[in-house]
């Protein structure tokens, strides 16, 4: 962020920014932050958020001093919401805990209340335009797990991607089953569209 455009703080908020870019690596800058007005601090230290180029960080000051800083990086970001009330708004961050799979399960959950209304508008678009640049990416890997799990389906190829069971008595139809299930789990997740799911329940009917 331009140092000229960045309205003037006091002495604590600067300090506060001050540690938020101390986490910045190489090429990272702030987008965006928004400061806890301080009605809503009486009982701590001021809340502050902030977009980066890279990521969401919140910083929560110590009573006894020092920062807690929590972040998460664009593409574990799962949902972003925003509640603005009449003294102050309310962000709150939805995460993946375990960014390495997609479909790990679980979430982690940052809140932060009582934000400054416009600059907590300003942090929650950059957020709301990363979430949604990552869901499609994210579905996409979630179809790639989703497949590696159940043997392979494979949209848009001449068989689904399971094992040949021809020769095998009975198993043909235990086998469409077992793949009618699949699509219908991965139409119920909104990993592939009811279009996906009719196209790939009428190619399993196809080869019985």
């Amino acid at each position: 962020m331009d140092a000229a455009t960045v309205p003037r703080e006091d002495d604590r908020v600067s300090d506060a920014l001050r540690n938020v870019e101390s986490l910045l690596v190489p090429g990272e800058s702030i987008q965006a932050y928004a400061v806890q007005r301080r009605i809503f601090a009486l009982k701590h230290r001021r809340v502050l958020v902030a977009a980066t180029s890279g990521r969401f960080i919140g910083m929560t000051r110590h009573l006894l001093g020092g920062f807690l800083p929590q972040d998460v990086r664009w593409q574990d970001l799962k949902e972003v919401r925003l509640e603005s009330g009449v003294f102050g708004a309310d962000l709150t961050i939805v995460a993946l805990p375990s960014p390495d799979l997609a479909i790990s399960g679980g979430v982690r959950t940052l809140s932060y209340g009582g934000l400054r209304k416009a600059q907590a508008e300003s942090v929650y678009r950059i957020c709301q335009a990363n979430e949604q640049a990552w869901r499609e990416k994210r579905r996409i890997r979630e179809l790639e797990e989703m497949r590696a799990k159940s043997g392979g389906i494979q949209l848009g190829a001449t068989n689904v991607g399971m094992p040949s069971t021809a020769n095998v008595p009975g198993a043909n139809g235990e086998d469409a089953v077992a793949r009618l299930e699949q699509a219908k789990a991965m139409r119920d997740k909104g990993l592939i569209t009811d279009s996906e799911y009719e196209s790939l329940k009428a190619r399993i009917v196809s080869n019985l």
